[in-house]
């Protein structure tokens, strides 16, 4: 019946998913590509892509994704890359990071756990390996 569809895999740098100002959903959400929330959802976000909550916008929820960036309001964990609380945001949950921006007025209550980055991995042990050489017998 729909022999025509094949499957294309989705980029995580465009947003694809909005729940819009005035929308409610009750669920969990796993994407590929990026997700901006303008409404409320319950319920857990994956998220390949980028994860943004609007000024409007609340997740009670567990987050899982590439970056967050907070307008609104978060109620539960996230685990990202990089978490950015504008000067609006609000965070009350744990944070597993590797990179967090908390603007004046922005609000964070909860626990933070900094995860280092690939690549902050590669140049700390090439650091350590260049220490090991230049050492004197």
């Amino acid at each position: 019946m729909f022999k025509g569809n094949k499957e294309k895999n989705m980029d995580p740098n465009k947003t694809d998913t909005l729940i819009g100002e005035g929308s409610y959903f009750d669920g969990n959400i796993k994407s590929e590509a990026s997700i901006r929330i303008d409404g409320k959802i319950v319920g857990d976000i994956h998220c390949e892509g980028d994860v943004i909550i609007g000024e409007n916008g609340v997740a009670v929820s567990n987050i899982t994704a590439r970056n967050t960036t907070v307008v609104g309001k978060i109620e539960g964990n996230v685990e990202t890359k990089k978490l950015q609380i504008s000067s609006t945001g609000k965070v009350h949950g744990n944070i597993s990071i590797s990179i967090l921006s908390i603007e004046d007025g922005g609000k964070f209550e909860g626990s933070s756990k900094m995860i280092a980055d690939q690549s902050t991995t590669d140049i700390q042990s090439e650091i350590k390996q260049d220490k090991k050489k230049n050492v004197p017998a």
